[in-house]
Order: structure tokens, then sequence, then C-alpha cells
């Protein structure tokens, strides 16, 4: 999958080489970063107590924050169906690396936290694909102004969902803020790209924008529910 673009590849670095290692226990097993040029996460096993947890708040996280990974991943296949062979295919390849690390870590902490993921995630599949490559169709610009968009919804919701954590207990709740943390910063990252990479120059970006996010909200609200 990977595409070579030596115009593109400074900003990738730039944007998405750094490493911020996230601490999930004591030891060298205990961490996880993101190399440069995207490659996998170390991710830590996944050891959680499930005494005194509050089951409803954290079914409802982790079941749409693995949704929503799981349709980010979905986006991001179609824009590179589509553009993979351009000047930004590695740009979107890079984010959507970052995007399949996300969804394999939630996919640990829906066994460990033993949640059921959303009936609706057929319909994610298909309509996270058809997004992305609808978006892609519109051009380098009608693709980054979707990763703006989406992005922008993932990060608001990822803080609402610290603040939810915070209020109820930080401490037990710990590993579980850090990793929320460390994705909503990357999803900021792919906001940012987006941004540098002429979204706001799409064709009826506002427009394109708030009908996206709209859908972004829809879907938040559903799949914490069903």
């Amino acid at each position: 999958m990977a595409v070579a673009a030596a115009g593109a590849a400074p900003v990738v670095r730039r944007s998405l080489g750094r490493c911020r290692p996230l601490c999930c226990g004591a030891g060298p097993r205990g961490r996880w970063a993101l190399p440069a040029g995207g490659g996998s996460l170390r991710l830590c096993s996944t050891r959680v107590s499930l005494e005194g947890i509050n089951r409803s708040v954290i079914d409802r996280i982790i079941r749409v924050d693995h949704a929503g990974e799981y349709g980010a991943n979905r986006i991001y296949a179609g824009q590179m169906a589509v553009l993979g062979r351009s000047s930004v295919g590695p740009i979107i390849k890079q984010m959507w690396n970052q995007e399949k690390d996300h969804l394999k870590k939630f996919n640990e902490l829906m066994v460990a936290y033993r949640v059921r993921p959303t009936v609706l995630l057929p319909f994610w599949n298909v309509a996270g694909f058809v997004l992305g490559a609808g978006s892609a169709l519109l051009g380098k610009k009608g693709a980054m102004a979707c990763t703006v968009a989406v992005e922008e919804s993932i990060s608001d919701h990822y803080n609402n969902q610290i603040r939810t954590l915070v209020e109820e207990d930080p401490e037990k709740y710990k590993e579980l803020l850090q990793i929320i943390k460390q994705f909503r910063d990357e999803e900021r990252e792919h906001h940012d790209i987006g941004i540098e990479h002429d979204a706001e120059a799409a064709p009826a970006y506002s427009v394109l924008k708030t009908a996206i996010q709209l859908g972004c909200k829809a879907a938040i609200f559903l799949s914490e529910r069903i």
C-alpha cells in the first residue's frame, strides 16, 4: 500500500513522525509509541480490573470509540482506493496507519472490558468507505475537507470523554484516559494536516464540513446506544 511521493514526504514526517510514548504499566513492555514512518504501535497487554467501574459509562465509551475508529479506517480505505496513486496518497496512507493502530487498541479494550460492539458495524463499513471514496472523487481538497470534518468531530468527542472520565475517577481510569488523550492528539494532527493541504479550498467547504459533522454526531449517538 505504500506509495512514494517525494514532495509530500517532509510534511508527513513533520506531522506524523513524532514519537510520544504512552505509559501503560511498569517496565519496557508497558509502553508503546508511534515510530517515524507510520509503523505499528507497540501495544501493552491490556489488563484491567473490572471491579468498581461504571459499567454503563465504560461500555458506552469503548463501544462508540471502537465504532469511530472502525469508521475512520473505512473512510481512509475509500480515499486510498481513489487517491492512493496520487501525490497525496502517502499522506492519506500515513494517517490510515495510525487509525489502524487505534482500531487495534480498541479491539483489545473491547475484550479486556467485555464490551460488545455496536450492531451498526456493517452499516459503518459501507458508509465509511462511500464517504471516503466520495470525498476523494472531489479531488485532494475534497478528501482533506472530509478529513478535517471527521477528525475535528472525533477529537471534540474524545475531549468530552476525557471530561467524563476525570469526573468519574481519574485514577481508576488512568490508562484509558492516557489512551484517549493520545488518540485525540493524533486526530488533531490529522485535522491540521488536512488544513495544511487545502481542505478549506474544497468546493462548498462549509456545506460539506457541516453535512459530514452532522453525520458524525448521528453516528456517535447511535453507536453509543445500539
